[in-house]
């Protein structure tokens, strides 16, 4: 299963060359993962029809450069009109952007955003664990959890795995920082 950005620059089929069929997708603003309290939303349903359905083996989540949906998360101040749409969707990513500006605020706003894609991609993992489904076939081995970030301005992409079983129980509950392993990088 792939998670990926509604932005057409980056299509998870030409980026890791799937054939019709070899991927389960889902897209939408910003490749954000809602928490599982948040309740349901097309991304849950996906989530369960792929995970207790088709028993996917794999969870890619990808993020990107130049991402409008983090962009526009980034810029969202504290008390802000809620009655937008896309403020409504970002918000989920609101952990990501709160540590990103904690840890990068000697940063430009642009350098800042970059660091907020990948942080809302590891936001994201953690939040896949909320759900119980999820959590249980990572518990037993069956399901791996995988981040991905695709530079389109020098072609580029990054990948990682979580490591679950490399993160203690305080990271596993919290549903902060977790482990990782197998850190890709190709150009």
């Amino acid at each position: 299963m792939v998670i990926a950005c509604a932005d057409s620059r980056v299509c998870p089929s030409v980026i890791l060359g799937f054939q019709p069929g070899e991927a389960f997708m889902v897209r939408n603003v910003a490749n954000l993962v809602p928490p599982y309290e948040s309740g349901p939303s097309e991304t849950n349903a996906a989530l369960e029809f792929a995970v207790n359905s088709l028993e996917v083996e794999n969870i890619l989540v990808i993020g990107h450069s130049c991402c409008g949906g983090i962009r526009a998360l980034m810029s969202m101040q504290e008390g802000s009109d809620d009655s937008s749409f896309i403020k409504s969707w970002v918000r989920v990513g609101k952990n990501a952007s709160i540590s990103t500006k904690a840890t990068a605020s000697n940063l430009s706003f642009d350098q800042q955003c970059r660091h907020c894609e990948k942080e809302s991609v590891s936001r994201s993992l953690s939040n896949l664990l909320t759900y119980p489904w999820i959590e249980e076939r990572v518990m037993r081995g069956l399901l791996s959890l995988h981040g991905g970030y695709y530079d389109f301005v020098d072609c580029s992409f990054e990948k990682w795995t979580l490591d679950y079983m490399g993160s203690s129980l305080k990271e596993k509950a919290g549903g902060g920082k977790h482990a990782t392993k197998n850190h890709s990088f190709w150009r």
